[in-house]
């Protein structure tokens, strides 16, 4: 867009988590170079924050020039003073509903802005294309965005949205009128798209069910609320398309566009590299997609066959002394878990589940009784979550905690047998131990492609 930096120079702007993600450093960086007057404040300090703290510094001595200004930080704490007297608040995902630092700033009439809904704002004439769902998301958008990008070739296709290290508003340097944003939704940052009462021009709905109630304190009508917003303000000729298992949840009266229900019996026979029938439904969303912007089937199956699937998405990380391996980091629920189960189930009881971490406050009997159907041992990642599993449910087959990542998984090789499958799928989420998911699934990677 020709004058985004017009948009925000000279402009008071604090950002409300820095984090260690990438995003918000990408979103710092990009408003430190159209000359925002900024403050980076965020709870975590400065030494937790150090990777992103010291490339915004070395980003700072490259583009000092007579627009830029020094970047303020304010670290291990937020102070109310941070939310008075500035032209916008941008805020990043997960900060609490309730925060008294965004209450002052909207009592203080100041903008409450958030990464993307924020560049779909400053970007009139682009197509949006979003994806949500408690699961299934990141394949989906995966895929769309593979499709289009192998077949659209006269417009731009940009990745954006919640995938990993990816800041959506630098995409403005970029993006041109009629260019295509595929873009990833979580429920936080859908709350940007509420506030801001806007919603993709195509949406995906792929599965709702519960999550994060350690954040929405158990109120399922809230998470629900926020993932709405994907559909809430579309128009007539917008579209949304849901997975079956998303009728219930999803009327044709809820949206003013055109409701498509994805057929995964469509996309059945179809060569596709990723295990499992939720797979094959979040493939029948990304075709979908991919018919309503007129690409040919013929050319959508050719796309689709080419397709190497996801990491961390039961992707098959490693055989080792012939036991398979697979990296399902980002199953961070127990109904992610149980759907890993399920496709990796064989006619023999022969996987060994590698699972555990931070409590989310989530049902745990069917991931229990899945777990005792499919597994003939577990090892147990520690945490506040593991410790519920543990002392609250009866897990019938052996199972041990370790230590630590590692000792968590030389455990479980020391169960398996040739033929066997160890499945690293945690149901919990990475809190205590790791930073975030990411962090976790690196480690992993790591520990797996050291064994000898």
């Amino acid at each position: 867009m020709k004058n985004y930096k017009q948009q925000f120079k000279g402009k008071k702007i604090t950002i409300m988590g820095l984090g260690l993600l990438g995003r918000g450093l990408g979103y710092t960086k990009f408003l430190a170079e159209c000359g925002a007057d900024l403050i980076v404040t965020d709870l975590k300090n400065k030494e937790q924050l150090k990777a992103s703290v010291e490339a915004i510094k070395n980003y700072e001595l490259r583009i000092k020039n007579k627009n830029s200004k020094k970047i303020k930080f304010v670290l291990g704490e937020h102070r109310l003073e941070d939310f008075k007297g500035r032209d916008m608040i941008i805020k990043a995902a997960g900060v609490p509903l309730d925060s008294p630092f965004i209450k002052e700033a909207k009592k203080n009439g100041i903008p409450i802005e958030m990464d993307v809904s924020l560049f779909i704002k400053s970007s009139p004439g682009i197509k949006v294309i979003g994806v949500t769902g408690t699961r299934g998301k990141s394949m989906t958008t995966a895929l769309i965005y593979h499709i289009l990008k192998d077949n659209i070739k006269n417009h731009n296709v940009y990745l954006g949205g919640n995938m990993r290290g990816v800041a959506t508003l630098p995409l403005l340097k970029k993006i041109k009128e009629d260019d295509i944003l595929v873009c990833e939704l979580d429920s936080w940052q859908l709350q940007g798209f509420g506030d801001s009462k806007i919603s993709p021009n195509i949406s995906v709905f792929t599965s709702f069910m519960p999550d994060h109630m350690n954040y929405y304190k158990d109120s399922m009508k809230d998470y629900f609320s926020d993932k709405a917003n994907i559909f809430k303000y579309q128009k007539e000729d917008d579209i949304l398309i849901v997975r079956p298992g998303m009728k219930k949840f999803v009327k044709k009266t809820d949206t003013k566009g055109k409701l498509i229900v994805a057929n995964y019996k469509d996309v059945e026979s179809w060569r596709f590299n990723v295990l499992g029938s939720h797979q094959r439904e979040n493939l029948a969303c990304a075709v979908e997609v991919a018919k309503q912007l007129n690409i040919p089937v013929s050319k959508i199956k050719k796309s689709v066959a080419s397709f190497k699937g996801l990491e961390g998405r039961t992707q098959l990380l490693r055989v080792y002394r012939e036991i398979k391996i697979y990296n399902d980091n980002n199953a961070t629920t127990p109904q992610a878990t149980i759907a890993g189960l399920e496709a990796l189930k064989s006619n023999r009881k022969n996987i060994i589940l590698i699972c555990g971490g931070a409590d989310k406050k989530l049902d745990l009997i069917d991931l229990v009784k899945n777990v005792n159907k499919y597994c003939k041992f577990v090892s147990l990642i520690p945490g506040t979550g593991t410790e519920v599993l543990i002392n609250n449910y009866k897990l019938k087959i052996n199972n041990e905690a370790g230590k630590d990542l590692k000792d968590v998984v030389l455990k479980a090789i020391k169960h398996a047998e040739k033929g066997d499958t160890i499945l690293f799928s945690p149901a919990f989420a990475s809190f205590g131990m790791f930073n975030n998911e990411y962090e976790r699934n690196d480690e992993f990677i790591k520990i797996i492609k050291k064994l000898k």
